[in-house]
């Protein structure tokens, strides 16, 4: 059996592992887009470094685009395999797929645009929204903790990580020539003790683990601390400075939980009484879908959706689908909270209200995730004075404030907490992927301090035999 490496390595975003066994059964480890990388993201995202039409199966842990945004490609490209994923996840894919579709045609007449000024010709966009919808086809989905058949001497688990809705461990027994091989991929690591999501669950004993290594480097600070930054954050910004509080956020998990955090504020009565705005169709969606999936959420989540009507939406809570809506944020001039995609700042409708308030002393930019290098996020983040902005330059003028704890990602004591539930005598070697080169190597290190032998940060397209 071989492993190769096709994506992510040594950065957090465009997810791909490519396992092929020694009877040449070749199966996908996630399929995601590179984002944030201007006019080098295009053509990453088309050099797949595989073939689509001889991938047989496709494991996906889950939603975000960073690990789900190139299927539509490569079922446009040849793929007619099965896709398997938790239930939710797939829920998911069926509104961001198509939402990224409809991003792919919007953002390639900008594109295309730079690329005539250095004299290149135009391309069309990765895909289209029909071909995402068209792509939904080839997927199967399946509960959690159910070890299932997937191919010829190849059998699957998907185990709840706590990273978004429906994010999931995948765990391969693979039989070759007589002996059992097993693997786990864990896709990305939530946090422990966050409000709504379950808590990572223990995955079955590897031999091989491929894993991330976001915040190899970092420790969160506890989240109920976090809710209490973020009242102050609101209280500084809306009551004191009488300003705007833009919060870019991933329509998908982040944006729920901070309506959760801002609902609990609420309750508590730390909350100011201004209007929260959800500017983004998507996160929107997800909402409802998170309606849906009552078997991620903790059980005192289940209790208050028992009891309240609605643990997403109360009062000054709103939330905005339409363009002309939106667009009417922009000339309101009272104190307020606009809640947007994304969270790397590098698309959606978060841009515009951006380019709008950035240059306003009164108003607060509050980071709450990771932002990849050169995206607009982390320029912001690193306290740059001057960003561009659909090329535009504006002064950040604004306050630029951070909060990690609402991250959805662990923190290396949490992804070593969630690791520890291996025999570490059993686990032959430990490859770790999704994270920059400092991180990773910080936490490589950790790792092997704390009983972890042999740990590994892979080259980009390294092919291992495993």
């Amino acid at each position: 059996m071989k492993i190769e490496f096709l994506g992510a390595i040594e950065e957090v975003t465009g997810s791909k592992c490519l396992i092929t066994t020694d009877n040449d059964i070749k199966i996908l480890l996630d399929c995601g887009m590179y984002q944030g990388k201007g006019l080098e993201t295009d053509s990453m995202n088309r050099d797949l470094g595989f073939n689509p039409e001889d991938i047989d199966i496709l494991l996906l842990s889950h939603a975000h685009i960073d690990h789900s945004g190139l299927i539509p490609y490569i079922c446009t490209h040849g793929f007619t395999g099965k896709i398997y994923c938790t239930h939710a996840t797939r829920d998911l894919c069926s509104i961001m797929l198509p939402d990224s579709g409809n991003i792919q045609e919007s953002d390639t007449i900008d594109f295309n645009k730079k690329r005539d000024r250095m004299g290149l010709p135009p391309v069309g966009p990765l895909y289209t929204a029909r071909e995402a919808f068209a792509s939904l086809r080839y997927f199967v989905s399946m509960p959690t903790d159910l070890e299932i058949t997937i191919a010829e001497g190849v059998r699957v688990m998907f185990t709840n990580t706590g990273h978004i809705l429906g994010g999931s461990a995948i765990s391969l027994i693979i039989n070759e020539n007589g002996k059992e091989k097993k693997v786990c991929y864990t896709g990305d690591i939530g946090r422990y003790n966050k409000h709504l999501l379950l808590d990572p669950s223990p995955f079955p004993q590897a031999d091989y683990i491929i894993t991330e290594s976001t915040y190899g480097n970092r420790k969160h600070e506890s989240v109920n601390l976090a809710e209490e930054e973020l009242a102050m954050v609101v209280q500084e910004t809306c009551i004191k400075k009488l300003g705007k509080l833009l919060i870019p956020s991933f329509a998908i998990g982040r944006c729920q939980e901070i309506i959760y955090s801002l609902n609990n504020l609420k309750k508590r009565k730390t909350l100011p009484d201004v209007p929260i705005f959800i500017d983004s169709p998507l996160a929107v969606s997800a909402t409802d879908i998170f309606r849906l999936h009552t078997e991620c959420f903790k059980d005192d989540i289940l209790d208050l959706m028992r009891t309240q009507k609605d643990p997403f939406g109360f009062d000054n809570l709103f939330y905005v689908r339409t363009k002309e809506d939106s667009k009417t944020l922009n000339t309101y001039t009272r104190p307020c909270i606009i809640i947007s995609a994304s969270g790397m700042m590098e698309a959606g409708r978060i841009k515009h209200h951006l380019a709008n308030n950035i240059e306003n002393s009164k108003n607060t930019i509050l980071v709450v995730g990771y932002c990849a290098p050169k995206t607009l996020g982390r320029k912001i983040a690193d306290g740059e004075p001057v960003v561009s902005i659909y090329g535009n330059k504006y002064k950040v003028n604004a306050d630029v404030k951070q909060i990690d704890a609402l991250s959805g990602h662990g923190d290396y004591e949490e992804m070593y907490r969630y690791l520890s539930c291996q025999d570490k005598n059993k686990v032959k070697k430990i490859f770790l992927v999704h994270g920059e080169s400092e991180s990773a190597q910080f936490y490589r290190n950790y790792l092997m301090d704390n009983g972890f032998d042999n740990v590994e940060i892979p080259t980009f397209r390294q092919c291992v035999i495993v």
